[in-house]
């Protein structure tokens, strides 16, 4: 017997492995709501293990750190700094926000309505004792001086759920603990009494794998106590007004023209098998001066929503405020009482209704959907597009409506298969409105028609090509703008900079944030300007890891016996050469998808000029160790026609990952008795069938928080595998 020698404390990864995963991240972007200005946030590459080794009590669905009182082990910046946007597309000199005790943790960051403002949270070690602080804080833009925003040294906040919105540019609307909170209840040495459930009405109940729901009363009041709060106007001079009565509030909502407030809070009874989404909910309407308006629906407890794809809950759902103008309201509600199985035309209805309707005017019936509603991007003026889909046919369509025009039928602008990549028309843009919502960008030009413009990724056979598209929504007729370069650069427009408070922009005066990189090049922010299309560098991001500068990346393409094309990206370390070097141990790392189609299985959805971005998760750190990597080859999971998925699914997955080794094999740079395969979720569950069910073609795996009993999910493992417009 081989005896290890004796290890105290963590270990540390090997110093090239180090070097790589404690770079820190390029710092994430933020634009103001009149696009004058950026935010910069910085994060640190790991989170430190006292982050991680906090206690936590999981309660229905949600882990809380009841410490600080919001939800644990989330990610944190580190720092935040401001530029103003100059005309020419370059950037002021940076503002740092600063003020706040050192080495806190900022979470919650946002612009105020007018962009002259900035929210955020702070947590920090308290000097007293072991707890985190959670306060809020509002910094200046223009000088980042920044402070905390209550006055009152014994109010804490609430950030189980949403924390704080703003209502207008000078309030917001905050939850925070209730003054009458005591300690929290202790568990007793007795319990309530058993836990009883009947099932007298014969209901049949379908849900997925779901755990640590909510087991006993105690636990009940346990939720109760961290959840419940209660809801303040709070003025940035710190003058604080209490709104509603305490409760557990889940979503904060403001009307765009800031008089109105919708809030949606959970209540009993709870339930021990569904998570607080599924718990009764009940949406309220108010006044900001504290006047309640009315009670737009009180749902019941939906355990019983069937497991099938594109089921839903009974009643009104996704009660949003129209973002274009000041205080209207429109929901959706299924016809076919949320079951997916039932037959039904119309299957979802749209509706839209003022939020004080006069002389119990009722709500207008806005759309009528046979497929499953998803959403509606409106626009200033007399359009929106709203889309439908079912994710059993992975059909998609978008309708062109004219909310405010009764004599106008909806008009069918996109009808085709959600996985068909090549065919995607892409997504609107999006501008802000002076009350900082988003609507589509109408754009000004010569023609005749209404025009907007598309973005979309341009999946192509050699590789994706992202666009810009200007789309005649009256004719349907489109004309690329731009788009990518191919031979170096992976190029993608990322957001519209120009500002108008119609959103009404010129075509000539279209001003974008993109982003820019090559295999070499780590990705750099550009601001694009026209009419010339000329690109100005806002960052200069160093390259992360140089050590793996000159690493080796392919897109290559092969297929399974039964003719589907495959794709995959092989990475090889610096300097290596198959001929001199012999072949290598390789990982491969992948995540099935499911697809109704072979032709659709086989598209092409990457690009070979992306930059081999590492993170501390992603199997390329074995770069760093002499290993090669074959990143994301397709593992498609086809049922075609009134075939599922699953009905083939261990053949298909081992006719797939045969496919992959087979490839490496043959062209040298790989070992075959040293592969090795790993995937994380569902990419867990394939690699435990292959190491059970293709022993032969891997030598070890790295099944990473996966699932494995898969009895409860009958009809597939995910809902969402088909990516929708």
């Amino acid at each position: 017997m081989i005896r290890l020698p004796a290890v105290s404390g963590y270990r540390l990864p090997p110093k090239e492995i180090q070097e790589i995963v404690d770079v820190p991240p390029n710092a994430s972007y933020h634009l103001s709501p009149r696009r004058d200005r950026i935010m910069f946030l910085k994060r640190r590459a790991m989170p430190p293990l006292s982050e991680l080794a906090k206690p936590d009590k999981i309660l229905a669905g949600i882990r809380i750190d009841s410490s600080c009182n919001m939800r644990s082990r989330m990610s944190f910046y580190t720092g935040i700094s401001i530029h103003l946007l100059m005309d020419d597309g370059s950037l002021g000199p940076e503002k740092v926000v600063h003020g706040y005790p050192d080495a806190a943790k900022i979470n919650f960051v946002t612009w105020s309505p007018d962009g002259q403002n900035v929210a955020f949270t702070v947590r920090y070690e308290d000097e007293a004792g072991s707890d985190s602080n959670l306060a809020l804080w509002v910094a200046n833009a223009e000088s980042g001086e920044a402070r905390p925003l209550f006055r009152q040294t014994d109010i804490r906040l609430n950030a189980i759920f949403e924390l704080f919105v703003w209502v207008d540019h000078s309030t917001l609307l905050v939850c925070i603990i209730p003054s009458s909170r005591g300690d929290s209840p202790k568990k007793p040495l007795v319990p309530f009494g058993p836990r009883i459930r009947s099932n007298e009405q014969n209901n049949v109940i379908q849900m997925r794998a779901t755990k640590e729901m909510l087991k006993d009363l105690h636990e009940e009041e346990l939720f109760d106590y961290y959840a419940t709060s209660q809801l303040v106007l709070v003025s940035l001079d710190g003058i604080v007004k209490p709104v509603a009565s305490p409760a557990i509030y889940t979503f904060l909502n403001p009307s765009p023209d800031e008089k109105y407030l919708m809030l949606t809070c959970v209540h009993k009874p709870y339930s021990s098998i569904v998570s607080y989404k599924r718990f009764p909910k009940k949406v309220e309407l108010w006044t900001v001066h504290g006047r309640f308006v009315r009670e737009l629906c009180d749902l019941p407890l939906a355990e019983n929503i069937p497991i099938a794809a594109n089921s839903v809950r009974r009643g009104k759902r996704l009660i949003r405020w129209r973002p274009d103008m000041p205080s209207t309201l429109y929901w959706v509600e299924a016809q076919d009482g949320g079951d997916a199985n039932v037959e039904v035309s119309p299957r979802d209805i749209v509706y839209m209704e003022p939020a004080e309707p006069l002389n119990g005017e009722k709500p207008h019936v806005l759309l009528k959907l046979d497929l499953r509603y998803r959403r509606i991007s409106w626009c200033y003026g007399l359009h929106a597009l709203a889309y439908e889909y079912w994710h059993k046919t992975c059909r998609t369509r978008t309708w062109i409506i004219s909310p405010d025009c009764n004599d106008l039928s909806p008009r069918l602008l996109f009808d085709r298969s959600s996985e068909d990549a090549y065919s995607s028309p892409g997504s609107p843009m999006m501008c802000r409105t002076p009350a900082g919502t988003l609507v589509i960008a109408k754009i000004k030009t010569n023609y005749e028609g209404t025009y907007i413009l598309m973005k979309g990724q341009g999946a192509t056979p050699k590789g994706s090509v992202p666009f810009l598209d200007l789309l005649n929504i009256t004719t349907g007729a489109k004309e690329r703008i731009w788009e990518s370069s191919v031979d170096k650069y992976y190029e993608s427009a990322l957001a519209l900079m120009s500002y108008h408070p119609k959103c009404e922009i010129q075509l000539n005066e279209l001003k974008f944030l993109i982003s820019k990189e090559s295999r070499s090049e780590a990705a750099q922010y550009y601001v694009s300007i026209w009419p010339d299309k000329k690109q100005v560098q806002i960052t200069s991001y160093p390259h992360p890891y140089p050590q793996l500068a000159s690493l080796q990346r392919e897109i290559i393409r092969y297929e399974r016996d039964d003719g589907v094309k495959l794709t995959a990206t092989l990475y090889l370390p610096p300097g290596y050469n198959p001929s001199k070097d012999g072949p290598l141990a390789c990982l491969i790392w992948s995540y099935p998808g499911d697809f109704k189609s072979r032709e659709a299985a086989g598209q092409v959805r990457r690009s070979p000029n992306k930059f081999a971005r590492i993170n501390n998760s992603f199997p390329l750190l074995w770069l760093a160790r002499g290993f090669a990597v074959l990143a994301d080859p397709t593992i498609p999971i086809i049922g075609e026609g009134d075939q599922e998925a699953n009905d083939r699914y261990i053949e298909q997955l081992i006719a797939s990952a045969e496919a992959a080794v087979n490839e490496i094999v043959r062209r040298g740079v790989a070992h075959p008795d040293k592969i090795a395969v790993g995937g994380h979720s569902y990419g867990a569950f394939m690699t435990a069938n292959l190491l059970a069910h293709a022993p032969h073609l891997f030598c070890c795996g790295i099944a990473r928080s996966g699932a494995y009993n898969r009895t409860p999910t009958p009809f597939g493992f995910q809902v969402q595998l088909c990516p929708f417009i």
